[in-house]
């Protein structure tokens, strides 16, 4: 993983500047116990099934990924040079936990995965990815998705 201070006094001044969204309010919701939620993995690591379109530079769209697909069958496009790929060929949990989340169901920890999750392509602004967070927003809540596993990469 490239860390901050291998790179240029430069191109460090202009990462930590990016700036970060802010909003007029915070809306809060109390979640269902941890037993009864339903949850859907969210990842920026690009991935997307191998038959689907890859991820352009600045796409500010996501992928759907059934929670059937085989790990096999999941490819990265994730077009970052800084981008170190190492976890996700050791092991895809790393950038996509679904196999996690399906042990802490069969323990009874959590409730359900859900039958759908989403990645997007990292280093994009996250300004231009707001309408595809607000569409997908209102999937997962037609889904009865009450929790997310948001997994930077």
């Amino acid at each position: 993983m490239t860390r901050l201070s291998s790179y240029s006094e430069e191109e460090r001044s202009h990462l930590l500047g990016l700036p970060c969204p802010k909003f007029d309010s915070t809306p809060f919701a109390a979640p269902p116990p941890l037993e009864q939620m339903k949850i859907a993995l969210v990842s920026t690591a690009g991935l997307h099934r191998r038959d689907d379109r890859p991820f352009g530079l600045g796409e500010a769209d996501y992928r759907l990924i059934s929670s059937d697909t085989p790990a096999k069958d999941l490819v990265m496009s994730h077009v970052s040079t800084n981008f170190d790929r190492t976890g996700f060929q050791m092991d895809i949990n790393m950038v996509f936990p679904l196999d996690r989340l399906r042990e802490l169901v069969d323990e009874g920890f959590i409730g359900a995965v859900a039958g759908y999750h989403y990645s997007f392509m990292g280093a994009t602004e996250p300004e231009k990815m707001e309408n595809a967070v607000r569409n997908l927003a209102k999937i997962m809540k037609k889904d009865g998705v009450n929790a997310v596993l948001l997994v930077p990469v």
